[in-house]
């Protein structure tokens, strides 16, 4: 008895309830079985998920990056030792370096250009070589000085495409991780790539960190199992499917799972464990949406900037989504959801050339047909990092029609989604009563008379019914 009620104060729990009793030892390989896939899952997805987020801001801030070289100016940077005094290179030497200064965890910031060898490039531009000025240091690189990418694909892949290299990278001074995104010319053709390699110090702590935990929890199972057997309950059996379908919806992306288990003994502390990690997944993924959402904003805004014509076309969008979408009962939260992803519904014109976004008079076969691609475009910018199928039908989907004429899928309407179809109402009313180089704003009166026509045609209905009692007795801007 004395045994017994030591038992119970060291593990805090009753020797019945505890988690020795429950297991059986016929049942040893299975519950060791479970443990070790459970964990791997678990930690693998963890371990992913944490890396993704890192090369997701690095692919980030290399695409922000590279938009601010001028392809002109680097054009002139003669590809000699002497290239490195010319005003040309000061100036995207400088750009470079006040991109660096904003970012302090990048280490090397530089732009390279192709060459007539396949796997060989040139440095451009390493601002280092300013720094040094006239004293060769030995870790700066000067203008046309080749280097080796054959091992490193990504880097040459970068021509067509931001990339990121799928692994860390080591020297002297730590462990970094390297992206590159293209430098386009005005005619959206690749000259050269920047390639910014970052600190990644934190996230190899990291994964190391979460790597051994993992082996220890598959190592205490392993020894739980075997040392420590009992009868292996129906009460234990629902605990441990819960957690079973817990890693799969976590594995699988879905965050907002969480496990219910009302046990109190090992697996209910287990399950609480669970949820706490699924729940620290989930809000790292939200604060790299909202950081790549910023980013993908300010590069909407920096597309309209450009133009006259459509500045501020977004967020009117957005704002008008919000305004139908709480007309026709939406719940806040949705609505807040609809109104960010219609402020980055044209983020996929960012790739078309601009002499075809403020051409003046009619578009050719090929310019529209360039012009339809936006959607397609705007949907792969944002995959990567958001999860939300509305969302993404927004970006894609604005452009169908609910007759199934559209574009660039021609989907019916319960195939495109409300978002979808709220977005296309506010686009077009918006596109109507603004001033386009091609053409006069409309009257308001005249452009809710076509949206109402279009009812059943090219909208929904219910959007154009919901969207008729606000600009009647609340009144839309864009008059």
């Amino acid at each position: 008895m004395k045994e017994k009620a030591a038992l119970k104060m060291k593990t805090g729990v009753g020797i019945f309830n505890s988690f020795y009793f429950k297991v059986a030892v016929s049942f040893i390989l299975s519950l060791l079985f479970v443990a070790v896939l459970g964990n791997f899952i678990l930690f693998r997805y963890s371990l992913k998920s944490q890396f993704n987020e890192f090369r997701g801001k690095l692919k980030a801030i290399a695409q922000t990056s590279a938009l601010l070289i001028d392809a002109d100016t680097l054009n002139q940077i003669p590809l000699n030792r002497e290239g490195a005094d010319t005003a040309s290179f000061k100036a995207v030497a400088l750009q470079l370096l006040r991109v660096k200064q904003v970012n302090p965890l990048v280490r090397n910031i530089y732009v390279m250009a192709a060459t007539n060898q396949p796997g060989i490039l040139q440095f451009a531009v390493d601002p280092d070589a300013l720094v040094a000025g006239s004293t060769k240091s030995g870790e700066e690189s000067f203008p046309g000085e080749r280097y080796d990418a054959r091992a490193y694909p990504e880097m040459l892949k970068a021509f067509r495409e931001p990339r990121v290299d799928t692994r860390l990278s080591s020297d002297a001074w730590g462990r970094f991780l390297s992206g590159y995104a293209p430098v386009l010319d005005k005619n959206n053709n690749p000259v050269a790539i920047l390639g910014i390699d970052i600190d990644a110090e934190d996230v190899y702590l990291l994964q190391k960190g979460l790597l051994s935990r993992g082996i220890f929890v598959l190592l205490m199972g392993f020894l739980f199992a075997l040392g420590l057997g009992a009868i292996f309950s129906m009460r234990i059996i629902n605990p441990i499917r819960k957690l079973i379908e817990g890693t799969k919806k976590v594995a699988g992306g879905n965050l907002e799972y969480r496990v219910e288990v009302s046990s109190h003994d090992e697996l209910g502390r287990l399950a609480e464990s669970f949820n706490r990690m699924s729940l620290s997944l989930k809000e790292s993924r939200e604060k790299l949406q909202d950081y790549f959402y910023r980013v993908v904003k300010a590069m909407v805004r920096s597309l309209e900037a450009k133009d006259a014509y459509t500045s501020g076309h977004s967020e009117r969008v957005g704002e008008y989504a919000y305004r139908i979408a709480s007309a026709m009962g939406m719940p806040g939260e949705k609505a807040e959801l609809l109104k960010k992803a219609a402020q980055l519904h044209d983020i996929g014109k960012i790739g078309i050339p601009e002499e075809i976004l403020n051409k003046k008079g009619g578009l050719s076969d090929e310019e529209f047909g360039i012009i339809r691609r936006h959607p397609e475009v705007g949907e792969e910018i944002l995959k990567p990092v958001f999860l939300e199928s509305e969302m993404l039908s927004v970006v894609r989907s604005h452009h169908e029609r609910y007759d199934g004429k559209g574009y660039p899928d021609g989907l019916k309407p319960e195939q495109s989604g409300i978002f979808a179809q709220i977005v296309s109402v506010a686009d077009a009313y918006d596109a109507m009563t603004s001033t386009r180089s091609y053409r006069h704003k409309m009257p308001r009166e005249e452009a809710v008379a076509r949206v109402k026509a279009g009812a059943g045609t090219q909208f929904n209905p219910e959007v154009v019914e919901a969207f008729c009692r606000i600009a009647d007795k609340i009144g839309l801007p864009g008059v």
